[in-house]
């Protein structure tokens, strides 16, 4: 059942189980996130979930609304965590800011025997970088 897979995969997730997660991933996923990121073996989409989850320590997610049809679970998440750690990036390493960012983003997961299969991430890359503080406000007039 999907959505069984996808609680374990939100689970695993707030429990920074890196161990849990990549068996989560199938060995040939197919892995699509902002920023250009796609990731084709279980390591690589896991390394993903554990950059952001290295750099925000306190790091969860959590789901608000949740679609499942077939082999595919649709979630909405909310994203939260404190910068407290480096984040790694397409760009290069960014120094903590010790600011919290909060987030809303959507995940499609396509579950095949027990494993994410295929998974689309989409969030607001820009909002989140405005929350960090490495984007300057826009200017009020």
């Amino acid at each position: 059942m999907p959505k069984t897979t996808t609680d374990r995969f939100v689970t695993a997730f707030n429990a920074h189980d890196e161990k849990a997660l990549n068996e989560l991933h199938a060995d040939d996923i197919k892995f699509n996130a902002p920023g250009g990121f796609k990731a084709t073996n279980a390591k690589d989409a896991t390394a993903f979930a554990m950059t952001w989850l290295k750099a925000c320590p306190d790091g969860k997610i959590k789901v608000r609304s949740e679609i499942t049809s077939g082999p595919w679970v649709v979630q909405e998440i909310l994203m939260e965590g404190t910068h407290t750690a480096p984040l790694e990036s397409p760009t290069g390493t960014i120094a903590p800011t010790y600011k919290k960012v909060v987030g809303y983003g959507v995940q499609l997961l396509r579950v095949e025997n027990g494993k994410i299969a295929e998974a689309r991430i989409y969030f607001d890359q820009l909002d989140q970088m405005k929350q960090l503080g490495l984007m300057p406000a826009p200017a009020t007039v």
